[in-house]
């Protein structure tokens, strides 16, 4: 640290406030200090005149604005015990000022800010709220799991904003209640949005990170502080054991308590540096494992690295050693399920618990076929990763795409007793209002939905018109639609007079006995179903309303292989519907499989050195899962998971299962 910096330091720690150089906090680490007396008014000269100014453009969207005129500022912060508050002022200059009134207004569709606030900073992981605020819109985004930000709403928030030509001033006070604490971090960051008359929108943000309405971790620190505080700068240096090519990690915590910490940035080299209060810090990186170009890295130090900062000095760290050994894949040469029994499942679950704490996967529902029968079933994890509710075998999971096998089947059964003709077009049962537009949609039959063969984008808010089109006619190629699944459905509603429900329990739960599986929202499955999580995060349990043939099914595994051993055992249809439904009809050629796959009507089939598997995966974002049958083998698996996180588990577990560790 530069002899100028300690100077600072030495001077200024003494005053009532301590405001320091915006640069020396690092980008994402601010200091609240004690206010007098202010209102609310957008007014600022009720402000300590020394208080400092920290930037609002550490963190630019893509689009950057062109100049500072364009869009530039600042903010300043502090807090009052007295009625629990924390206080924020922003000055914005803006030469273009954008205000949206209209019905439709948007968070895009003007200038605007967005508050963002993590009041408990809990090291186990917490909640967001976030504030969007301009004239007429007054969105709130809550982490409802969260005690804090769950319950959030704007009774706690005084907010004026002030416009005197091209500058803007938005003063806010929020209550915190008892998470307003001194000595503690809370998180907090927020996005100054600009609208211009040009077209153009951008936005600037304080620490780094997106989603930052729902990510903690992209969240800056504000550290509440009394006016008695002495500073140090805490230095050191993050790096692996040996060199290699993988990246570092982007962050390291410094700890001093549970309530005190913050998360500081490294530059590419591994080095950090934060202003911090003086004290004894623990130094290490937030989660045990960590995640980058496809390999897992342990981050758990033979020995903690602690230090203790001490005032006005810069203190530097010993080294942060992290192994640059991946951890261990656990993929067997040769697959255990030939050798599998139910009394012996150690291999199997010691690998997906493994993989559970490699990829932060909250639950599982697993279940394995051999000899063409369910030979094991387990669950694993919490169906909350914040409350820690178990999963249990009741429990239930999106199956996202999964779905559509299942509703394939329904309509390959009507399709057989003449019902619908797999090839007749579909408009001459249903024409399409949101299609009619364009002619070549009346090509459209049921077997090009089933194949992916129909020209319809996958959804179409996909795109940018937020406009249904086709991509190609139909027939002439592949492209994965839920689209045409939803046009299917509306169909085979017309032509039976019955509510897809209906038609699904008739043709595949009740023939098969797929009981406790559930397509839209009830009493029932609201009770039974897991939240989904991205990166740990839970999502509100809220099925759809509708029942949607894309994406909607709910289920678990020991379940669902009843609909696996039954397609296995070839019931319910005739053999040349089979046929047909394992033939190769499409192919994406957008990957490279190390086997030969292909799409048969509505499953993907893979050619493997054990014969023709055929199976489908389902990713509704939050929820991910795969299920797998090896024809010949008579042996698979269905896996259904709660985390946005488990590519990893879902594409190594045939590996685990049948195929063993890839060959050279």
């Amino acid at each position: 640290m530069p002899n100028t910096i300690v100077k600072i330091i030495s001077l200024l720690t003494g005053c009532f406030l301590i405001y320091l150089p915006g640069w020396a906090h690092n980008g994402s680490i601010a200091y609240a200090y004690p206010l007098g007396a202010i209102t609310v008014d957008g007014n600022l000269s009720d402000w300590p005149g020394n208080a400092q100014k920290y930037p609002i453009a550490m963190d630019l969207s893509p689009a950057k604005p062109k100049n500072e005129a364009d869009l530039s500022g600042f903010f300043q912060l502090g807090y009052r015990l007295d009625n629990h508050s924390l206080y924020i002022a922003f000055t914005i200059t803006d030469d273009d000022f954008i205000e949206d009134t209209s019905e439709n207004v948007r968070w895009n569709t003007q200038d605007g800010l967005e508050l963002s606030l993590d009041a408990r900073h809990l090291l186990s992981g917490s909640g967001v709220a976030s504030f969007m605020y301009s004239k007429k819109l007054r969105n709130i985004n809550n982490a409802f799991y969260d005690p804090w930000a769950g319950t959030a709403n704007w009774s706690i928030m005084e907010v004026a904003m002030v416009r005197n030509g091209n500058t803007r001033i938005y003063e806010w006070r929020i209550q915190l209640g008892n998470e307003l604490e001194v000595g503690k971090t809370i998180g907090f960051d927020f996005h100054v949005f600009d609208k211009d008359g040009d077209g153009s929108f951008t936005y600037s943000a304080w620490g780094k990170g997106s989603e930052k309405y729902m990510n903690p971790n992209s969240l800056g620190d504000v550290l509440i502080l009394p006016t008695t505080t002495k500073l140090g700068t805490l230095s050191g240096k993050l790096k692996w054991d040996k060199p290699i090519s993988a990246k570092l990690p982007g962050q390291v915590c410094l700890i001093a308590n549970k309530n005190l910490w913050v998360a500081t940035t490294l530059d590419s080299q591994g080095n950090y540096s934060a202003i911090v209060p003086v004290g004894k810090y623990e130094i290490g990186l937030r989660d045990r494992y960590y995640r980058t170009d496809n390999q897992v890295f342990g981050t758990l130090l033979q020995k903690p690295v602690t230090v203790d900062v001490k005032a006005a000095q810069n203190t530097t760290a010993r080294d942060v050693i992290i192994p640059s050994t991946p951890v261990p894949d656990l993929l067997p040469e040769k697959g255990v399920l030939f050798d599998f029994t139910a009394s012996n499942p150690s291999q199997v679950d010691n690998f997906i618990e493994t993989y559970m704490k490699y990829y932060s996967i909250p639950g599982v529902s697993l279940a394995l076929i051999k000899d063409g029968k369910m030979v094991y079933h387990k669950t694993y994890g919490v169906r909350n990763a914040m409350t820690g509710e178990k999963v249990d075998d009741n429990t239930l999971f999106e199956a996202a795409s999964v779905t559509k096998p299942v509703f394939a089947f329904s309509v390959e059964r009507l399709a057989e007793r003449g019902i619908i003709n797999l090839d007749q077009p579909l408009y001459t049962y249903l024409p399409y209002k949101d299609i009619e537009y364009d002619e070549r949609y009346k090509l459209m039959t049921a077997r090009h939905v089933l194949t992916h063969r129909t020209g319809f984008p996958n959804w179409r808010w996909m795109n940018e018109s937020g406009k249904l089109d086709l991509k190609f006619a139909p027939g002439t190629g592949y492209g994965y639609s839920g689209e045409g699944f939803e046009y299917l459905k509306m169909v085979i509603e017309k032509i039976t007079g019955k509510p897809v429900e209906q038609v699904l329990k008739e043709e595949v739960i009740e023939p098969i006995g797929l009981y406790h599986t559930f397509f839209s929202k009830n009493d029932s499955l609201l009770r039974v179903k897991a939240n989904g999580h991205y990166d740990n995060r839970p999502s509100k349990i809220d099925p759809p309303e509708k029942p949607g043939m894309a994406y909607s099914m709910h289920t678990e595994a020991a379940i669902f292989t009843r609909f696996m051993i039954y397609l296995l055992e070839q019931k319910g249809l005739s053999p040349a519907m089979y046929d047909s439904i394992l033939t190769k009809h499409s192919e994406d050629t957008t990957y490279h499989p190390r086997y030969p796959s292909y799409i048969g009507m509505s499953l993907e089939i893979r050619e493997t050195p054990y014969g023709k598997s055929f199976g489908h995966g389902g990713n509704n974002g939050d929820f991910k899962c795969k299920f797998e049958v090896y024809k010949d083998l008579k042996m698979g698996y269905a896996i259904f998971t709660n985390s946005n996180t488990s590519d990893q588990l879902l594409e190594n577990l045939r590996k685990l299962l049948v195929e063993g560790k890839d060959k050279p």
